[in-house]
């Protein structure tokens, strides 16, 4: 065992010793602390803290040392939100971006409605739960803070559920998701499931009020349509449908984004998905809502149909990452915003930076590609007016950033 003082917090929620080979890598030390640990290729495991910072505090869940779906529930609520923003500001520094990062708004405790869950049956015992870190070592929980108490209540249930359908020694997915007319489950991968089990699935998913059923794509039972609410509009969420983790912060978000837009009246909103800013911006604006997924295109395009009282709302099927809008078609809009994946939106900022849109929102997951698609855009003639790092993925290494800029 070799003795290692924390000194700094990574990006990852890791401990940081440095020692004459290079970094060390420690799970849950932090800053200031002292620990005993074995070192296996930079990285510390067996750790057994011997002097506590002042910031460390009791984790909420009993699970958090051995599961890997949290990573810093044991620093206080303080140092850990301004954690968070400097991952914001390092990035937008590392792009040689000056601009004002605001407070970590914060994420409630159990109010995340989409989870996914890791299943796999082994004898007669089925996990369930989330991978322990770095291994595929099921966690089986039984509670989980971050989580919905929708979802928490019915883990029993959904233990169940994936000991009907588990065809397959291996690991499996469950995708949960809280809707306003039930829980959306979606299963993959748990093996090529017999008919007779398909149908115990069903029966039971009925008895359970459970709004829909999917098996690897396929709605095994649809008890209700999964319906969530977007501003005035009611979406119904087509199977593996993206949707945002948490509804406080994707309202945080939206107001944010139509606070910017409030006087353009004609916006586009491009890598749209279910219409989380078209279908609030169609309240006072002409949005022209644009999306690569066909059906979450369709979700939000019947929504906007069924939906009194909104402005008109075009679609337009698009992969924005090989084919993203001209800056010429750009022009005809006063407002955008963006909203991608992961990897950003690059190839679309270099249009966006030659347009003459007069106001963009970008609102991302990945704090580094934000960065690179936002230094476009200010080399293209914008002023970034506003930046607001936003906790939507409570307790993990992972923050959402909503940027707002000006011609």
């Amino acid at each position: 065992m070799t003795r290692l003082t924390i000194e700094s917090l990574g990006a990852q929620g890791d401990g940081i010793a440095n020692i004459p080979s290079g970094p060390v890598f420690v799970p849950q030390a932090l800053p200031g602390e002292e620990v005993e640990a074995e070192i296996v290729k930079g990285r510390a495991r067996a750790v057994s803290v011997v002097t506590q910072a002042p910031q460390r505090v009791t984790p909420p869940c009993k699970h958090f040392h051995d599961c890997g779906g949290c990573v810093i529930q044991h620093l206080e609520r303080s140092p850990y939100e301004e954690w968070k923003r400097q991952k914001v500001v390092q990035a937008l520094g590392s792009r040689g971006l000056q601009a004002e990062v605001e407070p970590l708004v914060s994420c409630p405790a159990h109010a995340r409605r989409r989870v996914a869950l890791t299943a796999r049956k082994i004898g007669s015992r089925t996990l369930l739960g989330y991978n322990a870190r770095q291994s595929h070592h099921v966690v089986d929980v039984e509670e989980c803070p971050i989580a919905r108490p929708e979802i928490v209540s019915a883990l029993p249930q959904l233990r169940e559920l994936a000991a009907m359908l588990a065809a397959t020694p291996k690991p499996f997915r469950i995708a949960v998701t809280v809707t306003q007319t039930g829980l959306d489950i979606a299963v993959d991968g748990a093996g090529k499931v017999a008919e007779r089990a398909r149908q115990k699935a069903l029966t039971f998913s009925v008895e359970q009020g459970f709004a829909r059923l999917v098996l690897d794509g396929e709605a095994l039972v649809e008890r209700q349509k999964p319906v969530l609410a977007v501003g005035k509009a009611a979406v119904i969420v087509p199977p593996a449908g993206f949707t945002q983790a948490v509804a406080e912060i994707e309202q945080v978000m939206a107001e944010l984004v139509c606070g910017h837009l409030e006087k353009s009246k004609h916006a586009a909103d491009l890598f749209s998905g279910l219409g989380t800013f078209a279908l609030r911006l169609a309240e006072n604006r002409r949005v022209h809502a644009v999306e690569g997924d066909a059906a979450s295109l369709a979700a939000l395009d019947s929504a906007a149909r069924q939906t009194p009282g909104l402005k008109p709302l075009t679609v337009e099927k698009r992969d924005l990452f090989h084919r993203p809008l001209l800056a010429k078609e750009l022009d005809q809009f006063d407002g955008v915003v963006f909203d991608p994946p992961r990897a950003g939106a690059e190839d679309q900022c270099r249009q966006l930076a030659r347009a003459k849109v007069k106001r963009i929102a970008a609102v991302s997951c990945n704090p580094g590609t934000l960065a690179r698609d936002l230094a476009m855009l200010v080399e293209g003639g914008y002023r970034i007016t506003r930046v607001v790092p936003l906790d939507q993925f409570l307790w993990s290494p992972h923050v959402e950033v909503v940027a707002l800029l000006e011609r």
